[in-house]
Order: C-alpha cells, then sequence, then structure tokens
C-alpha cells in the first residue's frame, strides 16, 4: 500500500498479535505496521501506522494482490491469539498465520505461509526502521540470515527452507511459490546489538504450543451467558496487553491514534493506569482469573508506593514514574493526525480520583480472597492521611483535561469511596487499626459537599464540576461505587441528562468537547468521537436503574462496533462508522465484559 491509498486505511483495519511483553498490528494488506522492541513502550521498528511504507513495516501478500490489495478474509483461530490472513487469487488460495510465541529471553514475530489451494506466488517486503521509523539499520548476511544493526538494536530474519532473498529500495525482499500443503515460515527476532544472537524458536512448534497455550488459557473463562465469543476476546486482549513480567496492564499498545482524524488529541497510550484498576480486577476475578488479577494488584502495591502526595495517575509497564512527553515532527501521524507524541505529560497532573481507585481496588482484592501483602494497609493508611487533608483541591479530573483545575464531582466523589473503603475495612477486620472516626466525618463531609455543590436542582443532575452546567459521562459510576442507590431520583435524573446532552447517536461522549463551545474543559481544539468505556457505563446505569430493555439494547449496539476479529478503539464515530483512538483500548474491552456480567448476572458466570 504506497502512501496515498494510506489515506484510506482505518483504525478497524487491524488486527492484535503479541506475546504479553509487546504487541504488533497487522493490517488487512498482510502488513504488520507497528510493532515496538522490546517493550510495548520501546521504540517502534515498524511504525507505518503513523507514518508510510519508509518508516517501517513487513508485509507479506500474494504476488497479484499489489501494493492495496487486502486480504479475502481473516480470523483469529478461536480463543486464541494467533491471526489467519487469506487471499483467494485467480491462481489459488494462500494463509498467512501471525503470532508472536510467548518468549523465553527474546521476542520473535513468526510468520507462517501455507498454500491451501492452487499455485500462489507470494512476497515478502521487510523495511526496518528503528526509533519510530528514523533509523535506517546496516543491513548484513549471516550464517543464513539478514540481519539488522543500529544502535542498541539487532534484528535477526529468517525463512524456513531458505527463498530467494535480495535487498532492494532500502528493503528486504523475498519471493517464493507454495503449491497446495507447502509451508514457507519467517522467524524475525529482536535482541540487544551488544549480546549474541539468541537460541532459534522452531516457528511450527511455536504454532502448536500458542495455540495450546490460548486455549487453555481461554477454558478458566466461567462467563456462560450471552455474547460469550465478544467477552473471552476481550479477557484475551487483555491477557494481550499484560506486560507479564510485572503484571501491569497497559492501556492499549499504540501511541498517536486520533480521537479525531486530523486533529491533536493524539495521546501515548502505551502505560498503566491506575483508573483501570478497579475496572480490571473485578473483571478478571469475577471471570475466573485469580492469577491475573493478583498479579495486577501486585503491580499496584508497588506503583504506588513511595509518597502519597506523589501519586501518579499512571505508570510505565514496570511502575517507572518519569513518563515525559515529547513530540515526533518526521512522523505525519494517522491520516495526517499531528503531533504524534511519546511519554504522556499528564503523568504530572493532581488527580484526586485515583486515592479512590486505588482503595476501591486494595478493598475489592481483599474481599476477594487475595493474599494480604504486610505492607499493603500501610499504604492504604498513608494515602488517607494525605486525602484528609488534600482533597480540597481542584484537580484535573480522570481524564486529564489540560484546561486548568476544577472541582470535578467525579474525582470527589471517589474521595468519598476512598473513606468509605478504608472505614468499611476497619468494621469488617478487627486486626487493622486506623482513624475509623475521622475517616467516617471525611467520608459524610464530602457526600454532604458533593450533594450541595455539585448536584443542580434545577435540572436534577450532578454536574461536571462545582457550579458548572456541563455534564461529564463518569458520573454515571455514582450508584456502582455505592455513593448514592441507583433509586435515588437524583441517580436517575442524571442518567437522563448525561442521555440528553452527551449522547452521540445513541452512544456517549465523555463530555461537551465540540470547538464551538467556549466552556471548553479540556482547553484543546476540536471535539472527539464517542466514548466506548462510558457507552458501556450507560449500559450498566440503565441496567441499574431499572431499565434492562434499553440497556441490553445498548449493549447489542456496542458489540457490534467491534471490528471483524472483535476489537474495539477508545472511541467510535457514529456518524462515519469508523473507530477513532488507540487500538485495542483495554478501557473499552474492560467495559464489554463488566457490562456483559452486569446484565446477565454472575449465575451465569459459573
Amino acid at each position: 500500500m504506497n502512501a496515498r491509498s494510506r489515506d484510506c486505511a482505518r483504525i478497524e483495519d487491524y488486527a492484535l498479535i503479541g506475546d504479553e511483553q509487546t504487541a504488533a498490528l497487522v493490517g488487512r494488506d498482510g502488513s504488520i505496521d507497528w510493532l515496538c522492541l522490546p517493550r510495548f513502550d520501546s521504540g517502534a521498528c515498524f511504525a507505518r501506522l503513523l507514518g508510510d511504507a519508509d518508516h517501517g513495516h513487513w508485509r507479506i501478500a500474494p504476488e497479484t494482490a499489489g501494493d492495496a490489495g487486502v486480504c479475502t478474509r481473516r480470523a483469529y483461530r478461536p480463543d486464541t491469539l494467533v491471526l489467519d490472513t487469506e487471499w483467494d487469487t485467480p491462481d489459488g488460495t494462500v494463509r498467512v498465520t501471525d503470532l508472536m510465541p510467548q518468549r523465553e529471553r527474546a521476542p520473535d514475530v513468526v510468520r507462517i505461509v501455507e498454500g491451501v489451494s492452487g499455485r500462489v506466488t507470494v512476497r515478502s517486503t521487510l523495511r526496518l526502521r528503528f526509533d519510530y521509523g528514523s533509523i535506517m539499520p546496516w543491513m548484513r548476511r549471516s550464517d543464513g540470515h539478514r540481519v539488522a544493526v543500529a544502535g542498541p538494536d539487532s534484528v535477526w530474519l529468517r525463512s524456513e527452507p531458505p527463498v530467494r532473498t535480495w535487498g532492494e529500495d532500502y528493503g528486504t525482499h523475498s519471493e517464493f511459490t507454495l503449491d497446495e500443503g507447502e509451508r514457507v515460515a519467517f522467524v524475525l527476532t529482536w535482541h540487544p546489538s551488544h549480546e549474541r544472537r539468541p537460541r532459534l524458536v522452531d516457528p511450527y512448534e511455536a504454532l502448536e504450543s500458542s495455540v495450546a497455550d490460548w486455549r487453555r488459557w481461554a477454558r478458566h473463562c466461567r462467563y456462560d451467558g450471552p455474547h460469550r465469543d465478544a467477552v473471552v476476546r476481550s479477557l484475551i486482549t487483555l491477557k494481550a496487553l499484560t506486560y507479564a513480567p510485572t503484571g501491569g496492564i497497559v492501556a492499549a499498545p499504540t501511541t498517536s491514534l486520533p480521537e479525531r482524524l486530523g486533529g491533536v488529541r493524539n495521546w501515548d497510550y502505551r502505560y498503566c493506569w491506575l483508573r483501570d484498576s478497579t475496572l480490571a480486577l473485578g473483571a478478571l476475578l469475577t471471570a475466573g482469573y485469580q492469577e491475573e488479577a493478583e498479579a495486577w494488584r501486585n503491580w499496584l502495591l508497588r506503583a504506588v508506593a513511595g509518597n502519597p502526595a506523589a501519586l501518579q495517575i499512571m505508570y510505565g509497564v514496570a511502575g517507572e514514574r518519569r513518563l515525559p512527553e515529547a513530540e515526533l515532527p518526521w512522523l505525519p501521524g494517522f491520516a495526517g493526525s499531528s503531533p504524534v507524541r511519546t511519554g504522556n505529560g499528564a503523568v504530572e497532573q493532581l488527580q484526586l480520583d485515583v486515592y479512590g481507585e486505588v482503595m476501591d481496588s486494595l478493598s475489592l482484592a481483599r474481599s476477594a480472597g487475595l493474599p494480604t501483602r504486610p505492607h499493603m494497609w500501610s499504604i492504604q493508611r498513608a494515602l488517607m492521611d494525605f486525602l484528609a487533608s488534600a482533597w480540597r483541591q481542584p484537580d484535573q479530573g480522570l481524564w486529564e483535561v489540560r484546561g486548568g483545575r476544577r472541582h470535578f464531582v467525579h474525582s470527589k466523589v471517589m474521595v468519598w469511596v476512598a473513606a468509605d473503603r478504608a472505614v468499611r475495612t476497619l468494621e469488617q477486620h478487627q486486626e487493622t487499626s486506623g482513624d475509623l472516626a475521622g475517616w467516617r466525618r471525611l467520608r459524610e463531609e464530602v457526600h454532604r459537599e458533593v450533594c450541595e455543590k455539585g448536584y443542580d436542582p434545577e435540572r436534577n443532575t450532578f454536574t461536571q464540576s462545582y457550579g458548572s452546567r456541563e455534564l461529564d459521562a463518569a458520573l454515571l459510576l455514582i450508584p456502582r461505587v455505592g455513593f448514592l442507590p441507583p433509586d435515588d431520583p437524583r441517580v436517575i435524573g442524571t442518567v437522563d441528562a448525561i442521555r440528553a446532552d452527551l449522547g452521540h447517536d445513541g452512544f456517549l461522549r465523555r463530555y461537551d468537547s465540540e470547538e464551538d463551545d467556549d466552556s471548553v474543559v479540556d482547553g484543546l481544539p476540536g471535539g472527539e468521537g464517542a466514548f466506548l468505556a462510558c457507552s458501556f457505563w450507560l449500559v450498566d446505569a440503565l441496567h441499574l436503574t431499572g431499565r434492562p430493555k434499553e440497556a441490553r439494547e445498548l449493549f447489542e449496539r456496542l458489540v457490534r462496533v467491534a471490528n471483524d476479529v472483535g476489537l474495539l478503539a477508545e472511541e467510535y464515530d457514529p456518524g462515519a462508522d469508523r473507530q477513532l483512538g488507540n487500538f485495542p483500548q483495554a478501557f473499552s474491552h474492560l467495559g464489554l465484559v463488566n457490562s456483559a456480567l452486569t446484565l446477565f448476572g454472575t449465575e451465569e458466570a459459573g
């Protein structure tokens, strides 16, 4: 696909493969257009997703497919992250199977090409460009491999059996012809350039073991209700977004996929957000994945350890705190959406809601029977000591606004959640100690203030911030966290007001971000699409407030937004029928799993 035809590409054109330490996006045209090695947050060696072919990609497709030829069909093998892509050509049918096997030390990308029928000529074009497409490596031959080296990075490429391969136009090209039943496997392996080449993997054994491992893992899913395939696919996606060495779950494997095409709302999501913690724990525990839930809880404890005043909203996959934001001017961005960014400046923001999310997560972990850690309660006490004096401050809120601090109602509600969970822990676990009377007073004071300053009696709705008229989809979480019961008239009024003001063809925006609105809270030009996680929150809110039919109808629509292989981005444009934002998005898939569990009940979850 040339640079011009790339303008027609859609975010949902991609499928995901990964090894639980990094991930790649594979397009319908058989091209891997995004891959960061060796970790999710490393520099990309394939960055065509945000540029063109010269920024790095690896395409395998029939010779007759041409530059823009897309596949005839594709699908994951059931209950796995192994992708099959097939082309029907005038000469026959060929299949490419893509996977990243679980690594022992080095990451591998395995691509197995198989003749299904007839006799088909296939081409492979590999253009490696390290550091997000900015560095062209030195290529050489060595022991049957093509080896690319630049600075700290080294990549080895081999095929089994060997096929005709040559260098041309700053790329590595292969061409071969397959009859029915014949196979050629390519293996691309990264390692630090100062180390020896790692042990070679057998691509066919890797395929068999990967299929078996993923299916064994999927069988643990306890959910057996409607749309089980979508739930399992979401859980597999969450597993793929987990950094296995630490248990951290990245929000997405990509950076800078736009929230509006051609706009500037392009952020790096290859980090772990505390906002996801309670939703992730709830989904994993209820679906039957205690080991993954415990690993995420342990990552959370390590990440937040330290000075409570310095608690961040996000961390690196191993708990790193410094995530400096920078722009990459040599990349034009997806569909011309610039700037392309790495790092995330929102890491410096004050968001009081994260204290509530951490306390809620650890409370959930304790009630679910996850093994406690000796320092867990001491960390929670320190967080509460800080919050008792800091909660009155304005903050940037859940959505990381860059338009100044406000007294966001959702943030204050989550302060209440923190105090409530601390009180409940003391009441239910006599072995713990803490300021029970003080935390009760804090809980009561925050509740009273939110109901006085964050509620608009004229419109019968809670508002985005104290004294504002704007609304916020995060207010839908008020009944879910227990701040008010679902049948409270103020909750029902808030749900109705949010549907009316933030509805987008039946889906939901986070808040009003249209550029002709002088009161835009985030300080950024241009709007965005419907936010899928918020739309799933609306499903839950409708169900809780006694409207199950409407809830199920919206859930059905949301499930249909997923692309042909079941993946969801951050946002969706109903008018253009296309996905927006980083992809695939953990927040969206968490929403799908939790809404399925909410709608169809734990009795159907085994």
